[in-house]
């Protein structure tokens, strides 16, 4: 890094800050003008917001890590989730808006009444805010550190400040993020990642052109990337189709277990299979049902069309020019450094602590929101006016910030924390999907569901050793009490959990068999809690057939024609994105033939969406 770079970076600083600085007042009124803009995005600015918040500083170096490692098929770990955001678009976008809450937790004591709600409630916003989402902001300031270690940034201005002092410099810069976000609320969040998001992209295609101008064009890629490695590193599919059926491919990079629970398991099981979280607090904000309808739609075409292959191609080209890399993440970096001359440099470096800021600002501002709206004001201080909330709501955000920057010093591996952020949101996805389409699932089987997820989720993932050794060594007994459990769990992930699939199927059935054993088990909810939910959200389907009789009150959603709209919207969205890889990797059947199946999912939803208007 030269002069000129650096430069750069503080221009980004300061323009950034402003930004946020401006738009301060916007957030100083209320909670909803704090956490949720007032409800007044428009779906341009909500959608790219949800895109900037699933793009941070770890993601292109946690494909590179995939593709690696097990090939391109081995991204349908995060493909598959491409499933649960289309029927997001379709099924539960308008849903969501309809209910006007804040937070996704708040939605529990509407859905459900009585003392097991609010223990759901309170529960389910403490989870979210503190281990879930403080492992999320850990595993982005570990992404940080790789790349300032990877990129030698403090070396450049002839300093060594050792492991620690790179630590401490990414919770400076996190320091800086919570300046912002905790001025202008989620208005300085969703406009700042509007401009980090585009110049995040810009330098993903930047290292990507960069790159394979460098082997000599994709002509000369494609041949050189399958010499380095003995897996089927350019299929994307674990699987080829010869003599009238599907063979499983022996060079696949990843089990079938695994490709398995991805596509018929993980999508509806995981926690977010109705949206959650910041994607919520984004279509909660938007203007109205069908502003949150098309920012949906948006997030979708710049997630999986837009800006799937450039990280892709960059991690083929890494495995090219670095076949003996031993961390395969540290390919993005290096190949930063490498080939990028200064001012680009510069910028493809803004663009990654852009990617870092936007997520750490969502994450700030979406966990400082569950602490303030459903723990503070629900159960310390109901009384609370706006101004204290709002003031609450900025003492959160440095809650939420101090914890997640603990939670960097435990992490180790991107492509591991990835794994345990999944493995302890799987299970409650069902009863998520469930509690909108039919009045049987109560608060208990809910509960159920998320705190029996988590917690197998944690047993069965692999502990960082610096937990272990620190868990161990708190007191002179904890050694010999724990030892035989941690080794017992040991063997267990050894032997019974060391495939993804198997494990995600586990703790899926066992939360199922535990939460469908409790709802049944405890009463339902009442009929008055379940008609005010129902006038209120008026979802479609017959599970809420006693509710309308009651009532006398049709459903808004028609939910057969939602489904069907999801199934096309697939086949146009996975269609554009399979085609556009197979063309720019010189599979021509291959882009045809999902260009074809594009083509026509988008007339069959052309089609639906004139019947049903």
């Amino acid at each position: 890094m030269q002069l000129i770079d650096w430069l750069i970076v503080l221009l980004y600083f300061i323009i950034t800050m402003g930004l946020g600085l401006y738009l301060s007042r916007r957030a100083s009124e209320s909670l909803a003008d704090f956490f949720v803009s007032g409800r007044s995005l428009p779906w341009w600015l909500a959608g790219t917001s949800m895109a900037a918040t699933t793009f941070s500083i770890d993601t292109p170096l946690y494909i590179c890590g995939v593709v690696g490692s097990r090939g391109i098929a081995g991204n349908w770990e995060w493909w598959n989730f491409g499933i649960a955001h289309v029927v997001l678009i379709y099924i539960f976008a308008r849903l969501w808006r309809r209910s006007h809450i804040v937070t996704d937790a708040e939605l529990t004591e509407m859905r459900y009444g009585g003392k097991t709600a609010a223990i759901l409630r309170g529960t389910k916003a403490f989870l979210f805010a503190v281990p879930i989402n403080c492992i999320g902001i850990g595993y982005a300031m570990l992404a940080m550190i790789k790349v300032v270690d990877a990129l030698q940034l403090w070396e450049s201005l002839g300093l060594n400040p050792g492991e620690n002092g790179k630590i401490w410099s990414v919770i400076a810069i996190s320091a800086f993020v919570l300046l912002y976000s905790g001025f202008s609320g989620l208005w300085g969040v969703v406009a700042t990642d509007f401009f980090q998001f585009f110049l995040g992209l810009s330098g993903a295609i930047i290292v990507a052109i960069a790159a394979v101008h460098h082997v000599g064009g994709v002509q000369q890629l494609i041949p050189q990337v399958q010499e380095v490695t003995d897996i089927d590193i350019l299929s994307f599919f674990p699987f080829s189709f010869a003599n009238g059926r599907f063979t499983w491919s022996d060079a696949a990079g990843i089990t079938a277990t695994t490709f398995s629970a991805y596509m018929f398991v993980q999508w509806w099981s995981f926690r977010r299979s109705d949206g959650g979280g910041e994607f919520i607090q984004r279509i909660a904000a938007a203007k109205d049902e069908a502003e949150a309808e098309k920012a949906t739609w948006w997030f979708n075409i710049l997630h999986y069309i837009i800006r799937t292959w450039p990280w892709i191609i960059v991690a083929l080209v890494a495995m090219v020019i670095y076949p003996d890399l031993g961390d395969r993440e540290l390919g993005y970096p290096k190949l930063m450094l490498d080939f990028l001359p200064p001012v680009l440099l510069g910028l493809v470096v803004t663009s990654l602590i852009a990617a870092f800021m936007s997520t750490v600002s969502t994450s700030i501002n979406w966990g400082a929101s569950y602490l303030t709206n459903d723990l503070y004001l629900r159960f310390f201080s109901p009384n609370a006016t706006q101004a204290e909330l709002v003031t609450v709501g900025r003492v959160a955000s440095v809650i939420v910030t101090v914890i997640g920057a603990l939670a960097a010093f435990y992490a180790t591996d991107i492509r591991d924390v990835f794994r345990l952020v999944i493995a302890i949101g799987t299970g409650p996805g069902l009863v998520l999907v469930l509690r909108w389409f039919w009045w049987r699932i109560n608060a208990a089987a809910e509960l159920t569901a998320m705190i029996s997820g988590f917690i197998f989720g944690i047993l069965t993932s692999n502990i960082p050793e610096t937990v272990i050794n620190g868990t161990t060594n708190l007191l002179p007994f904890t050694n010999s009490l724990l030892s035989p459990i941690l080794e017992f769990h040991s063997f267990l992930n050894e032997k019974l959990f060391s495939d993804f699939g198997i494990r995600l199927v586990i703790i899926s059935s066992v939360t199922f068999i535990l939460w469908v054993t409790v709802m049944y088990l405890t009463p339902p909810e009442s009929d008055t809690v379940l008609d005010k939910f129902y006038l209120q959200v008026r979802p479609g389907g017959m599970g809420w057939r006693k509710q309308r009789q009651r009532t006398e009150v049709l459903p808004i959603q028609n939910l057969t024609q939602d489904i069907l709209k999801a199934i096309a919207a697939l086949l146009l969205l996975f269609g554009l994105m399979f085609s556009i890889g197979g063309f720019l990797l010189l599979q021509p059947f291959t882009g045809w033939l999902f260009l074809i199946i594009a083509v026509g999912g988008g007339f069959w939803l052309r089609k639906l969406s004139r019947r049903f208007s």
